[in-house]
C-alpha cells in the first residue's frame, strides 16, 4: 500500500460552477474539474446556491452556505465523492422542498 504525500499543501484560489460539473483553480497553476454529481447538494441546488460559495481557511476548503456543503480541498485532489449517508441527503432534501413550498 502507497501513501501520497503532498509536496505543497493544496491551496483554492477561484471556483467556477458549471451545470453539470465545477473547475477548481489551484494557486500553484493547477485545475481540476469536478462532477456535481459526486456532490448531491450541489446537483440538487439552484444555480444561484451553486454560485454563492466561499474559500475557508486561506483556500483550504470550500463552503457553499445557503446548500450547507463544505468540500476540503485536498479530498477532492485524492477524488474523494461526498461522504454523506442516503439516509442524511434525504432528509436534507425534504427539508428543503418542504420549505421551498412555504416561499
Amino acid at each position: 500500500m502507497t501513501t501520497l504525500v503532498l509536496e505543497t499543501e493544496p491551496v483554492a484560489l477561484n471556483v467556477k460552477m458549471g451545470n453539470t460539473k465545477f473547475t477548481l483553480e489551484l494557486t500553484d497553476g493547477r485545475s481540476i474539474v469536478i462532477p456535481l454529481a459526486w456532490y448531491p447538494r450541489l446537483k440538487n441546488g439552484s444555480s444561484k446556491e451553486r454560485k454563492n460559495w466561499r474559500l475557508l481557511g486561506g483556500g483550504y476548503a470550500i463552503e457553499w452556505p445557503d446548500l450547507d456543503e463544505h468540500i476540503g480541498i485536498e479530498g477532492l485532489l485524492a477524488g474523494r465523492r461526498s461522504g454523506e449517508s442516503q439516509k442524511s441527503f434525504r432528509s436534507w432534501l425534504s427539508t428543503r422542498r418542504r420549505w421551498s413550498k412555504k416561499t
